[in-house]
Parts: C-alpha cells; structure tokens; sequence
C-alpha cells in the first residue's frame, strides 16, 4: 500500500486546485469505493455512511460509492440510490456534514445494467442492458448469504435508451439538490455505459450498436445530457478502457475510448477519469501495456485528467510532473486511513484494511478505523 514520505509535503499533490466548477484545497481524491452499507431494499444511506465521508473529508474531493438512478439501476445488495426523496434527505445530511468540515463531492452515478441479481433489487423486473448477454461470473446476495449466478438481462428497446439517459439526468439534478458539487457518470468497470462500448456486451444492430459510433452514442448522449441540466464543469466521466472487470471485453478498447473522448468537449467537463486497465489485477487487462494507457489517452482529454489503480504517493507525483495526469485518485488507502491527506503530508504510517468488511453491513470496518494520533 502507499508509503507516506515526509519530503511530498510540499508536491504539488498537496497544493489547491481548480476541478470544473470546485476548488479543491489538494489534489488527492478519494475514489468511488463500494462499500454495501446502505438500506438493503429502499437505498436509503444510513447513519454510519455520514459518518464514514465526513471522517475523509480532508480528501481534495471525494467521489461516492456507485449509486443508482432508479431501482432499474440496482444489481448489488445494500447500494444507495438518489431518486426518493428519503434518499436524496439522507444524502444531504451526509453533504452536509462533509462541507461543515471542509469537504467536497462529486456523486458517481452507475446503473448496473447486466451485473445484477434478483435477491439484490426492490423490484421484480428484470435487468436491462444493450443485449440480452448474461455476464459470466457470480455476486453475492443477502438473501442466499452467498454467491448466486448472474441471470441475463433483457435487451432495452430502442425507444427506451432515451428514459435510461433520462434516469441519470434526473439523478444529477437530484444530486446537485442533495448539496454535492457535481456528479461523476460511470461509464466503467462493466456497468450499463460501459456495456454499451464493449464489443461482447454490445450485439446491437440499431443506432446504439453495431458500428463505433453506435457503440459510443449512449455515452455520449449521456454525458451531453447531463451537462445541459447541470452545467459541463460539473459533469465528470469514468471510463476502464481495456479493463475487464464484470465480463467486459471490448476487441479494440483504446479505438473505442479515443472516438469516445473525442466525440465529447472534454474541455469542458469538470473531469475525465481513468482507471487504469490492471488496476484490479493484471489478469483484467484486455488493453496490452499499460503503461501506454495514459499517454495514449492523454491527448484527447483536453480538460482534467484523473487516474486511479494501485498509485503510491511517489507514482503519483510522477505522473503529475509528466503531465499525464492532473489529478491521482486514491481508493483503498482511504479505507483504513480516514485523515490519509495529512498523514501523507506529515509521514505517519498507515494503516491496512480489513478486507473482510469491505463489503459488510455496519460500522465495524468502516467508519471505525480511527485517525492518526
């Protein structure tokens, strides 16, 4: 994990910055982390998730957990979502208590598409996706107390993408009355946006399939969608290109992400932000060297450029200097380490995670790992 060194203190990771619409008092971001400790059927954030961000509130900005645009949206047990009004409640609380200590947030806004079960959904309905294509692998559910396969999901009509898009203006709109500085639209990590790209999740013949440029075109509207309702510097994207996590494999992933990138103002957005395609593991990397991934993404994001996957402090002051990236995104190190900014400034050494609790409901591995003394 990350080794604190004294002599960052002065780097430019820990200088103010400008993000889209924000200022940011330093450039370590917190990452989307799932974390499963909402409401198991209504979504609803629950006290211990207040507790949890606005302990790492010192972070340059935070990014939530994946949260869903509706209930169509959901596949996992225990993901908040923004589209109740108790939910969008719960999350102004915890906004609120991240500002009055200092803080700032973007919402990741991810709907699941395929990676889905029924045990995990408050509705009956199937998953929907770009194709009816089941993605390989198992999730867990509350229900079983175990592992379960995922089912298929059912082909969204081509009148019906448009209400998709629509579910995730909506939730940016909920998301900036919630008190959160922008919103980040997942596009990555095998989720519904990310299925649309990928050449085996995407078998389509209609305008959202078959060539690239039908491929791309739900992101694209997406991402335009939500910047007119919401304004452009305070839209952010994620995207994996040659990641492939949740059974998502794309035949030509830098060709797809680059006619992606350069089909949006990217000059525009609060922000582009890339996880790198090993990030996981190296056995999840569908993008050949990955080294390469940055430089050959970086010039065609005109705006800020994030990165997240395994960085340490040296590794990221690196790629600052270089100018590959503007931003370095940090996940796990956070977990542990609810003050990780001043722990990095002032070389305290940092604690480990507990992995078993990753995932689990409740305080305990969560919002109880204390600060340095």
């Amino acid at each position: 994990i990350l080794n604190a060194d004294p002599r960052m203190a002065t780097s430019k990771i820990f200088s103010p910055a400008t993000l889209g619409a924000v200022k940011l008092p330093n450039r370590v971001i917190m990452a989307p982390l799932t974390r499963s400790r909402a409401e198991s059927v209504t979504g609803v954030p629950t006290p211990p998730m207040l507790d949890y961000y606005s302990q790492r509130a010192g972070a340059g900005l935070i990014i939530t957990e994946g949260t869903q645009p509706s209930f169509q949206g959901q596949g996992y047990p225990r993901t908040p979502g923004i589209h109740t009004e108790d939910q969008i409640k719960a999350w102004s609380d915890i906004t609120a208590a991240v500002k009055a200590k200092g803080g700032r947030m973007f919402m990741q806004i991810m709907h699941v598409g395929r990676i889905w079960h029924p045990d995990n959904r408050a509705i009956s309905e199937p998953a929907v996706a770009p194709s009816a294509i089941a993605a390989a692998g198992d999730m867990f559910s509350d229900k079983a107390f175990g592992m379960v396969a995922m089912p298929p999901p059912r082909a969204l009509e081509t009148s019906e993408v448009p209400g998709v898009i629509d579910e995730f203006v909506v939730a940016a709109k909920n998301a900036l009355r919630a008190g959160f500085e922008g919103v980040e639209i997942h596009a990555a990590n095998g989720y519904l946006l990310n299925q649309f790209l990928a050449t085996n999740s995407n078998q389509r013949t209609d305008m959202y399939g078959g060539s690239l440029a039908g491929r791309i075109r739900a992101v694209v509207e997406t991402v335009e969608a939500v910047s007119e309702a919401i304004g452009a510097d305070r839209t952010a994207m994620r995207i994996s290109p040659g990641h492939m996590f949740n059974d998502l494999v794309d035949e030509k992933p830098l060709e797809t992400h680059v006619a992606l990138l350069d089909a949006l103002r990217t000059e525009d957005m609060a922000y582009v932000h890339v996880m790198m395609a090993n990030a996981f593991a190296d056995a999840f990397n569908n993008f050949g060297d990955a080294d390469t991934l940055l430089p050959s993404l970086r010039p065609h994001i005109k705006g800020n450029f994030l990165a997240a996957g395994q960085l340490d402090l040296a590794g990221a002051e690196k790629l600052l200097e270089n100018g590959l990236i503007d931003f370095p995104v940090f996940g796990r190190p956070f977990i542990a380490n609810p003050d990780l900014v001043t722990r990095l400034k002032e070389g305290k050494p940092l604690a480990e995670p507990k992995p078993e609790f990753f995932y689990t409901p409740g305080p305990e591995g969560y919002s109880d790992y204390p600060a340095a003394g």
